[in-house]
């Protein structure tokens, strides 16, 4: 699979905070098409549920789910943006959520600039399913 706008670029060589930049929003659309296609709800409410499933504190807990499912390299780039210098502070999260949070939305972004996009419906899937059945 390839990008939206079909670049050819390296992921490999991206910072921590770049990969989550573009992460987070990958991340996001998942979210909302998971949404969307979902039920058909009012707009007001899809917002509401979406703000719930990409939240620091629920990215931090989407990446206890597919933690052992991880390869190391899918690890070694969680680890870099976990642990990367920030100068945000979360303001309705604790630090550690926040930098849990930071380091998924670096490996979505990774996946995704790799062009990785059927391994992030994998780990997706998994996130939504395991979420899902924690509601019910």
């Amino acid at each position: 699979m390839e990008t939206i706008l079909d670049t050819n670029s390296d992921a490999r060589q991206y910072s921590p905070q770049t990969l989550a930049f573009i992460g987070d929003t990958v991340y996001e659309l998942f979210v909302r098409e998971s949404l969307v296609t979902e039920a058909n709800r009012p707009v007001g409410e899809l917002n509401r549920r979406k703000v719930k499933l990409v939240r620091c504190e629920a990215q931090a807990e989407a990446f206890k789910i597919i933690e052992p499912m991880l390869t190391e390299e899918e690890l070694a780039v969680y680890k870099r943006g976990r642990n990367a210098f920030t100068k945000n502070t979360p303001k309705n999260s604790s630090v550690a959520d926040y930098h849990c949070a930071t380091g998924v939305e670096a490996l979505f972004g990774y996946l995704y600039l790799k062009g990785s996009v059927d391994r992030l419906r994998e780990l997706f899937a998994v996130i939504s399913d395991s979420l899902e059945a924690k509601d019910n």
